[in-house]
């Protein structure tokens, strides 16, 4: 007979048996797929507010502060940018056209509302425990829950996932948290921007002061030193050419020092690094996009020893797990790995089926794809020019590219500041080959509108091992300008030039 108060023959030690700590993309994904497996799974959320007081509800970053309101405002910018193409086709429009800041927010959160409630009603259907309450280990199986209102849980689990994701960092200069907001205020914010500083040099920053612009705010990017660290350089530089060309200015190589109220606005004092000199001015809103940390610093990880960065807070993990056995962690927390809703998404997935349906595929971080949403978009797959060069010798590799102008474009003759709305030869396309190897292609990059529908094709070549050869033995669609992967021909090597003439 069982002792009392132990459990009965058969039954567990714990009464869950995964705990999720963290209900975004990634968390939502693995604690879904665990009950689907039969398991008995609750998913915590907790959403600390930003310094500006913002915070949201279930689905995390991608959903609330990131990837959809980021797209939903990229898109609203491409819109007003083709009234500009559609006076080419005839339309008859306004001189004049004006937005509403107020109804494009509002519009965005009732989106995000609505996704927030799918997700309450997806986890209840699958027949996982939420609560809306901050998780912190007690010891390697037990974890802590405090409810916003001071209740807690006790939770026991034989298995704990960390996807908790991250925030955006400060600049730990005076006035930074008291004065500036971050991508986590940005899509929210009930009032217009106006004239804006943009700091940082991020696919984030970039972002930002992209989609700002295109909806007629006056815009400046202070960036510290190169754009889009870890893209392809090439790129990252014609990427802030154009936004220049659109009427972002450019600040670099340059540092906020402080931030301070000026009236109504905010006086950013920085310095200038080629020359030292302090220079001010002062802005309606700073946004500061200067990378992120993860939130594992308030989790206890500490007390059950889990191993982790004590600066970035990035835990390094082997096929998802610590190095205490029954803790895992995936998504944005992870140590080396993209941070990617779809990456989060697969690998929760992944980790699911291997602990609880006998599983062996692991999760491949490689040839990951993505796309930063500029004015003009930037896909890419596999390696940069640069990283290639790094892992392959300058002498092993082939760089094919070209540039072109979509046959959209070629019907709006408008200028903008003496400059052309639609330049020839803004497009870009660069392939990447290993020439010991067949000429394998290891690397895409596009540069040009839809870039994330175009690269999505291009990255399953490339996940397949594609060569250079497969590429040009398909058949281009016409006239498209994702036909051009198929005719690459000029390369780096040859010195010839790549710009296009005609169609």
């Amino acid at each position: 007979m069982a002792a009392a108060g132990a459990p009965a023959e058969g039954a567990s030690a714990y009464e869950y048996d995964l705990v999720v700590i963290g209900g975004g993309s990634g968390g939502l994904a693995c604690a879904k797929e665990a009950a689907k497996l039969g398991k008995k799974v609750c998913l915590l959320d907790f959403v600390v507010p930003s310094p500006a007081g913002t915070s949201w509800g279930l689905g995390g970053t991608c959903v609330n502060v990131g990837c959809i309101p980021k797209k939903l405002m990229h898109n609203a910018g491409l819109l007003g940018e083709g009234f500009s193409d559609a006076r080419g086709y005839g339309w008859v429009l306004p001189e004049k056209i004006e937005m509403n800041w107020e109804e494009l927010v509002t519009g965005v959160q009732n989106h995000i509302g609505s996704l927030n409630w799918g997700y309450r009603v997806s986890l209840r259907e699958a027949s996982v425990k939420y609560l809306n309450a901050k998780g912190s280990f007690v010891d390697a199986h037990t974890v802590e829950a405090v409810e916003r209102n001071g209740t807690k849980h006790t939770l026991t689990a034989e298995r704990i996932v960390i996807a908790v994701g991250g925030r955006p960092k400060y600049l730990g200069v005076p006035g930074d948290k008291e004065l500036c907001i971050t991508s986590d205020d940005i899509f929210s914010r009930p009032t217009k921007p106006g004239k804006t500083l943009v700091v940082g040099a991020s696919y984030i920053a970039l972002e930002c002061a992209g989609f700002l612009r295109a909806l007629g705010f006056e815009v400046a990017v202070m960036a510290r030193s190169i754009f889009l660290r870890g893209f392809d350089q090439e790129i990252a530089e014609l990427i802030g050419k154009d936004m220049e060309r659109r009427g972002v200015r450019m600040i670099r190589p340059a540092v906020p020092t402080a931030f301070e109220r000026d009236g109504e606005q905010i006086k950013c004092t920085f310095k200038n690094l080629d020359f030292g000199v302090e220079m001010s001015e002062s802005f309606d809103t700073v946004l500061l996009a200067v990378g992120r940390d993860a939130c594992t610093f308030d989790l206890g990880l500490d007390k059950v020893g889990v191993a982790y960065d004590k600066s970035s807070g990035k835990i390094p993990v082997t096929a998802e797990q610590t190095n205490v056995p029954s803790i895992y962690a995936i998504g944005d927390v992870l140590e080396s790995r993209q941070e990617l809703t779809p990456v989060a998404i697969k690998a929760g997935i992944r980790l699911a089926r291997r602990l609880y349906a006998g599983a062996t595929l692991q999760m491949d971080y490689d040839a990951v794809p993505t796309t930063v949403f500029t004015p003009l978009e930037y896909g890419c797959v596999g390696y940069s020019e640069e990283a290639a060069t790094d892992k392959y010798g300058a002498d092993n590799i082939e760089v094919y590219v070209s540039y072109l102008k979509p046959l959209e474009w070629t019907m709006n003759h408008e200028e903008h500041n003496g400059e052309p709305v639609r330049a020839d030869n803004s497009v870009y396309v660069k392939l990447i080959t290993n020439k010991q190897d067949n000429e394998r292609v290891v690397g895409a990059h596009y540069l040009g509108p839809n870039a994330g529908e175009i690269i999505q094709g291009v990255a399953i070549a490339v996940k397949a091992n594609a060569t250079k050869a497969d590429f040009d033995d398909c058949i281009g669609i016409h006239p498209t300008v994702a036909e051009e992967f198929t005719i690459l021909e000029i390369t780096k090597r040859s010195g010839k030039s790549a710009l296009k003439k005609g169609c």
